[in-house]
């Protein structure tokens, strides 16, 4: 049903829908970080449908990922074995991370329902971003330390992408630049990781 190159081309949509769900949401991205609640219930109210907009373009893009880590899994999985303890893990971890970054943008409950609830609502759903932010963090944290783990066991990656993968993981266990590996980190792996499945025969584990 997919050809060799669906790994790449899923990651790539990934990334595109992601920087896309961004560009569309950061248009209108001039709230300052000390905003008052009442400045954040104006700023939801003036920019409601780019919000939306950017926040559901950026949610397909986690949908995507999702279903590249998919892939991901039945590649490792075939070279793991049964019962494919670790493939397991991983996609599940991948698809809390996934899940978790969609919830990022607290803003979308505020926009949807502008005009009836209160600034100090306002001001708590666009802070509790940062919340889920932290958790898609160490969710993509353990995704990337399973998928190492069970490269360094299987050779069905290069052993230096297990420990690049590896420092990405470190990095976003690190609170004050956990934030870069997410944002940036996450999409390189996703189509390093996709460009070499689409290149390197499946590999048993020994």
């Amino acid at each position: 049903m997919f050809g060799r190159r669906s790994p790449l081309l899923i990651a790539a949509l990934a990334v595109v829908l992601w920087i896309a769900g961004l560009v569309i949401g950061g248009t209108s991205d001039n709230l300052a970080d000390n905003a008052s609640d009442a400045a954040t219930l104006d700023w939801v109210q003036g920019n409601a449908n780019s919000i939306l907009l950017g926040a559901w373009v950026f949610a397909l893009g986690c949908l995507a990922f999702l279903w590249f880590m998919g892939t991901v899994r039945g590649y490792l999985a075939t070279a793991e074995g049964a019962p494919g303890t670790v493939s397991t893990i991983m996609f599940g971890a991948s698809t809390a991370a996934a899940a978790f970054a969609m919830a990022t943008t607290g803003d979308v409950a505020s926009a949807i329902s502008k005009n009836d609830i209160s600034p100090a609502t306002a001001g708590a759903l666009h802070h509790l971003g940062d919340l889920f932010f932290v958790v898609a963090e160490l969710a993509m944290m353990a995704t990337l330390i399973a998928f190492a783990l069970l490269v360094l066991r299987t050779s069905a990656f290069p052993r230096w992408w297990a420990y690049v993968s590896l420092v990405v993981a470190v990095v976003l266990l690190i609170g004050p630049i956990g934030w870069a590996a997410l944002i940036f980190g996450t999409p390189i792996w996703a189509l390093v990781t996709g460009w070499w499945m689409t290149r390197a025969p499946r590999t048993a584990a020994a």
